[in-house]
């Protein structure tokens, strides 16, 4: 960037000989913003865009020094923006120029010059600077403040307007180093009388100019109206012209700058969506940034096989995809190594840290970005963690036509306001809800959002990543959380983090209580991720069961027998797990009347089989008869409803050699479901079920597939005949 006058205004105001129009209103073209930049920082784009917003006409100081005025944190600094100030007036010498000075990243424009202009007029003073609650950087010079009959009484140095010719006089005798403070510099001028007087310098203590965030968070709210967003002085009743996060308010400008000025307006939605975009659409696949994708398995996970398998569907060129798969889990080196297996071919690259390599999660990390940094193709690296269910198969493509140098896509949990942002921070650093938290989550506010914390998923350049954000240790603190440490260290930088909710994405699963005793530790994950677990093992059909389309369903597979119905309920997916669940626990029943896993250890018609209870299926078990059997019990048998209560739930094997069958028998219950586990003319032969009193016989369902009928009196049934291969049912004896 070069110090050079930024012309952003269209036409000026026209105003006479005197300087001034009919009604002695400054003209607008009479007004110059100066301001100090020596980087182009996501703050300063801000600033611009606010400024083109409202036609400022801006001049650029300090661009491509490097910055010695020190910061906002440890007094003393800011003498390089007087040393500018100082030459920059030089080179003015008309009379009338209105100067305003102010900084650029931590300010924005909410209003243009009329109202500025006029507002400085009401003033009536030549010099006029911005006001704050608290004194800085000397405490001991409150007493020589004079007093106010209402407002704030310290000046801020942050902003300040004035004629030429004033502030030359005011800024005359500076001689001070760049690393002098800024503020003590003006402060002195002001609290001297003679001084004071003649420069001509007031505050603008009602912040109808200016407005510091600093010792002032309560009394600035939004304020939208006709189509407008300013923020509003609550205390005072002023609309101030420029916002100023001073200090430590950092996040609380980053908050406003999403509205201010019309960023997202009740009427207009988000107006800056569209800006700056990065289309792909009708590039060439040898044409699309290169990506590091970036998976870490930090803890047990559940559905990484889903994972990966999303992974694998999102639509993007896996050719110009490059892999860094961290895994600390020895439980999942299977799902990890089944996937590179098949696919590690089909990407540009790969590169594995496996639990044996013993590295900590925190320089994973680092290895990761440092993966990207290194190869200079790379454009962007994709972080994801192994509990994010990525569901939106164009997300990559969405984040990277946005265009930010950090965005994220917002991952929520069903059925609670958790997502993978934070709108706001504690005074300790930690979670706090912003005000308009709960209307993104739930999308009544869609569009881009400048957030303190985002963790689990996120996209980022890999440019940001060899400047801004090259400290190799970005996770690394003695007092923070490592996700929590990166988003600080790339807040301080000045870097903004964008969340966007403009589409549905995914979500991100609990990990909470998942145990890894079991083979498929997946079907226990009905309670801490039901929606996970229903795309998983419930049939894509089901929901037709309950729905008209059911009809349809019916009318191709209609029902066997009088009062006996079947319906889809299990994927394959799901009947592949439990019969290889059951196998992998081994302890088949004898098929012996003597039974001890019943009440009174007598089985009148024993089968070969594992109890659910056997496996620590039973909580599970029932959920599943309460959410999935239960409702269709009520629409196929009018005016019966069910606890969905059992005795007994468990998984039966039928093979030639061992029980091909089961003799006619009444079943204990007051209705049965028989789900079929395995296919008929694939996995065996013969099978099915015979009810006597209609004479009805049914061959063995397709997999998936429920069986259901009444239990005692009426449906006198038998299992036939399995004359080949190996036959896995599920049967429930059910009572109310």
């Amino acid at each position: 960037m070069r110090g050079v006058l930024l012309v952003l205004a269209g036409l000026f105001a026209s105003f006479s000989p005197l300087g001034c129009d009919q009604q002695g209103s400054i003209p607008e073209g009479d007004l110059l913003v100066l301001t100090v930049a020596s980087q182009e920082t996501d703050g300063f784009r801000r600033f611009l865009r606010s400024a083109k917003h409202f036609n400022y006409t801006i001049k650029v100081l300090g661009g491509g020094e490097t910055w010695e005025g020190g910061d906002y944190i440890s007094p003393p600094g800011g003498g390089q923006k007087v040393r500018l100030l100082k030459s920059a007036l030089e080179d003015i010498q008309e009379e009338n120029k209105v100067i305003l000075f102010v900084d650029s990243y931590d300010v924005i424009f909410s209003s243009g010059p009329k109202e500025l202009l006029k507002k400085f007029q009401q003033a009536k003073h030549r010099v006029v600077f911005s006001a704050e609650t608290l004194i800085w950087p000397d405490r001991h010079l409150e007493d020589k403040h004079p007093h106010v009959r209402e407002g704030k009484r310290f000046l801020g140095a942050g902003g300040f307007i004035g004629y030429a010719p004033n502030l030359k006089k005011m800024v005359s005798d500076w001689s001070g180093a760049d690393s002098d403070s800024d503020q003590l510099y003006f402060t002195k001028i002001y609290i001297n009388p003679e001084k004071r007087k003649s420069i001509n310098i007031t505050l603008d203590s009602k912040c109808r100019l200016f407005q510091n965030l600093h010792g002032a968070l309560d009394e600035v709210v939004l304020k939208f109206e006709d189509g407008r967003v300013r923020a509003r002085n609550v205390l005072y009743d002023t609309l101030p012209v420029i916002i100023h996060g001073n200090g430590p308010t950092k996040l609380q400008i980053n908050y406003l700058g999403n509205y201010i000025p019309n960023l997202w307006t009740f009427e207009t939605g988000c107006t800056i969506c569209n800006e700056n975009l990065r289309p792909l659409s009708g590039l060439q696949e040898s044409e699309y940034p290169v990506v590091v994708i970036g998976i870490f398995i930090q803890q047990p996970t559940p559905f990484v096989t889903v994972f990966f398998e999303r992974l694998l569907n999102l639509k993007y060129p896996k050719n110009r995809i490059q892999l860094f798969i961290y895994n600390q889990e020895s439980h999942h080196e299977p799902h990890v190594r089944t996937f590179l297996e098949y696919h590690e071919s089909e990407y540009q690259g790969v590169k594995l840290i496996g639990p044996e390599e013993d590295i900590d999660p925190v320089t994973s990390r680092n290895i990761g970005f440092e993966m990207c940094r290194d190869n200079i193709d790379c454009e962007y690296f994709f972080s994801i963690d192994v509990d994010v269910v990525l569901k939106n198969e164009d997300t990559l493509r969405i984040l990277i036509e946005l265009n930010k140098p950090f965005i994220a896509p917002m991952m929520t949990k069903p059925g609670r306001l958790w997502t993978n942002f934070w709108g706001a921070l504690s005074a300790d650093g930690y979670y706090a809800r912003s005000e308009d938290y709960v209307d993104i989550v739930q999308g009544h506010r869609v569009g881009l959002w400048n957030v303190p914390y985002v963790s689990h998923i996120f996209l980022i350049k890999a440019d940001a990543l060899r400047t801004d954000l090259k400290d190799p240790d970005l996770f690394e603190s003695a007092t923070l959380d490592p996700d929590m440490a990166f988003c600080s260290k790339v807040r301080n930088k000045g870097v903004f983090m964008f969340v966007t909710n403009m589409h549905t994405y995914g979500r991100v699963l609990s990990t909470e209580n998942y145990q890894t005793n079991h083979l498929h530790n997946d079907l226990w994950q009905m309670f801490e991720n039901p929606v996970e677990w229903e795309e998983r093992y419930i049939h894509e059909n089901y929901s037709k069961v309950l729905k008209d389309a059911f009809i349809e369903t019916k009318q191709q597979s209609p029902d066997p027998c009088p009062d006996v119905y079947w319906f889809p309920v299990f994927t394959d997916v799901a009947c592949k797990h439990l019969i290889e669940e059951m196998e992998h626990f081994g302890q088949w029943s004898g098929g012996g009347n003597v039974d001890n896993r019943i009440q009174g250890g007598y089985e009148n018609v024993p089968t070969i089989d594992i109890h659910m209870n056997q496996i620590g299926y039973e909580k599970e078990w029932h959920k599943f008869l309460l959410d999935y059997v239960a409702p269709v019990t009520e629409q196929m048998y009018p005016g019966y409803y069910t606890r969905a209560q059992f005795d007994l739930a468990f998984v039966v094997r039928y093979k030639p050699d061992e029980q091909p069958a089961l003799r006619p028998h009444h079943d204990a219950s007051t209705f049965t479901i028989n789900i079929a586990l395995n296919q008929v003319g694939i996995d065996y032969q013969g099978g099915g079920c015979r009810f006597l009193r209609y004479n009805c016989s049914i061959k063995a369902p397709r997999r998936g597939w429920a069986l259901m009928h009444p239990g005692r009196l009426t449906h006198y049934h038998e299992g036939l005949p399995t004359v080949e291969g190996v036959r896995y049912i599920v049967v429930s004896f059910v009572d109310p």
